[in-house]
């Protein structure tokens, strides 16, 4: 299905890629990159801006809304292949599935967005790892070979817009596999076991790269880890320090080998803590930067200037609240934007609460602060 955007591109001089570069690099650009992280799965089901117009999930939203262009090339970096998702046992309102990643669940049957209920990981013991270790993570295994032909036709040399590289996850995806409570105590009760699993991360990630960098001119990087909530991060300073940090390192000088100098992580809650271990492995982005959970992206931009980037951080609560509270909360935001380093979105999908015509207001005042003058 074609879509229609709703509204016209904002007005600019520069291409998408050269003005994502530039603001990320603190130099002057246009206008502000404008994109959007997305919306949960309700909102297509609810409001009736999407609704009326067949969006149906977050790649036809972008662009539905003529959002600026930007893609990432990911690789088979984790499990393969992985557990069957499986229905395992039907209740009145929930069902007991078996994920990809072998983790036992609890979901609702209606299907609403919500974190899973999380009864119980396969992997606990360092038997278990051995055994899923050489089962789904072979670094020969056919399947991680990159099709580069196919991609480079997806992704031209001469493209107009920002395209980046994924460089995985060293330590959330373990914690999906063992899951929150599993994963403490791993790093308690089986130390090396969980070390070597972030050591296999990284260098499944490192094949991938291999794969990759020589024939495509990045012009960033990405990661997930979602390792942190409103207290600050799941596994101790010292284990992200020691275990995490010295392969950020490893990933960063293969990037930067091949002139990637920004790469942002995805890492909702607190970050704080272990910020600095980020910086020094490399990871110079935060994304989405989530506001409640941990500040306001100027704190952060100001106490590591020039060093730091971020992306997002525009308060979701505050989208909710109407008008007025959204208008004097971009206000904060201007420095920011001008000063370069910093791209506003909504700090996470853009939960349903808020308002279809509010949303547009956002849209709105967003062009009207940083679009082109």
């Amino acid at each position: 299905m074609a879509i229609t955007p709703c509204r016209p591109k904002w007005k600019g001089t520069m291409t998408d890629r050269e003005r994502f570069n530039n603001q990320m690099h603190y130099k002057a650009v246009d206008r502000c990159f404008n994109m959007e992280f997305g919306y949960w799965d309700e909102n297509f089901k609810e409001w009736d801006i999407f609704v009326e117009n067949g969006i149906k999930n977050n790649w036809e939203a972008d662009l539905f809304f003529n959002f600026d262009k930007i893609s990432v090339i990911g690789g088979n970096v984790w499990m393969s292949p992985g557990f069957p998702n499986e229905v395992v046992e039907e209740r009145e309102n929930t069902r007991i599935i078996m994920n990809s990643d072998g983790l036992l669940a609890e979901v609702p049957k209606d299907g609403h967005d919500t974190i899973p209920h999380y009864i119980k990981p396969t992997v606990v013991t360092p038997e278990d790892w051995k055994r899923c270790k050489e089962e789904r993570f072979r670094r020969d295994d056919p399947a991680r070979k990159v099709d580069i032909e196919k991609l480079k036709k997806i992704h031209p040399a001469d493209r107009d817009y920002p395209l980046g590289v994924d460089c995985g996850s060293m330590i959330g995806k373990i914690r999906d596999m063992l899951t929150f409570e599993g994963l403490a105590y791993a790093c308690y009760d089986y130390p090396d076991m969980v070390e070597d699993m972030v050591e296999t991360c990284c260098v499944l990630v490192e094949d991938f790269l291999d794969q990759v960098l020589p024939h495509f001119d990045f012009d960033f990087a990405s990661g997930w880890e979602d390792i942190c909530f409103k207290n600050g991060p799941i596994v101790t300073v010292d284990f992200f320090k020691n275990v995490v940090m010295p392969r950020y390192k490893r990933i960063s000088k293969k990037l930067r080998e091949h002139g990637i100098d920004i790469w942002y992580i995805d890492c909702d809650g607190d970050v704080r803590p272990i910020l600095p271990y980020f910086l020094e492995g490399g990871v110079n982005c935060l994304f989405p930067f989530e506001v409640n959970g941990c500040a306001h992206p100027a704190e952060l931009l100001s106490k590591y200037e020039g060093e730091l980037r971020i992306m997002g951080g525009v308060d979701k609560i505050q989208l909710g609240a109407g008008r007025e509270a959204i208008k004097a909360y971009l206000e904060t935001l201007v420095p920011l934007v001008e000063k370069g380093g910093y791209i506003p979105f909504c700090d996470h999908r853009c939960p349903p609460n808020v308002k279809p015509q509010d949303y547009l207001y956002y849209l709105d005042l967003k062009e009207k602060m940083f679009g082109m003058k």
